[in-house]
C-alpha cells in the first residue's frame, strides 16, 4: 500500500538512486588509477567533476529529507531484487526493484551527470562556399 506521496516518493527513491550512481562512479575512479590508461587525467577529472555535480544534489536531497522527515533504509538484496523501506513521518512504504530496473535508473543518472558535467562542445563553423 502506498503512504508516501508523489514528492516523498520521488525524492526518496532519487537520493537512493544517485547514492549508488555515486558509489558507481567512486568504483571508476579506483579503477582508472590502477588500470593500464595511458592518459587517465581526462577521465578521472570527469569522473571527478561528476562526483561533485552528484554530491551537491544528494546534500540538496538530504536537506530536503531532513526537513520531510524521510528515511531510505535497505531491507534486503538477493540476486533479483533489492527491497528498501521508504519512512516518511512516521508512515512506512516498502519499495521492491528488480535489480537489472536498479541498473537501469542508475546507468540514465549517469549519464545525466556526464552531461551535466562535460563543457559544451561549440557549434562548427560552417564554411562558406
Amino acid at each position: 500500500m502506498r503512504y508516501l506521496t508523489e514528492e516523498e516518493r520521488h525524492i526518496a527513491s532519487r537520493f537512493l538512486f544517485l547514492s549508488m550512481a555515486i558509489v558507481v562512479i567512486q568504483q571508476d575512479i579506483q579503477h582508472i588509477e590502477r588500470g593500464a590508461f595511458k592518459i587517465k587525467e581526462p577521465y578521472m577529472e570527469l569522473l571527478e567533476t561528476m562526483t561533485t555535480v552528484a554530491s551537491a544534489e544528494r546534500r540538496e536531497l538530504r536537506t530536503q529529507m531532513n526537513k520531510r522527515r524521510i528515511e531510505v533504509v535497505t531491507l534486503h538484496k538477493n540476486d533479483s531484487f533489492s527491497s528498501f523501506l521508504f519512512i516518511c513521518q512516521g508512515k512506512e512504504e516498502k519499495r521492491n526493484y528488480f535489480n537489472p530496473a536498479i541498473r537501469k535508473k542508475v546507468h540514465a543518472i549517469i549519464q545525466e551527470l556526464m552531461q551535466k558535467s562535460l563543457p559544451p562542445f561549440p557549434k562548427p563553423v560552417s564554411a562558406k562556399t
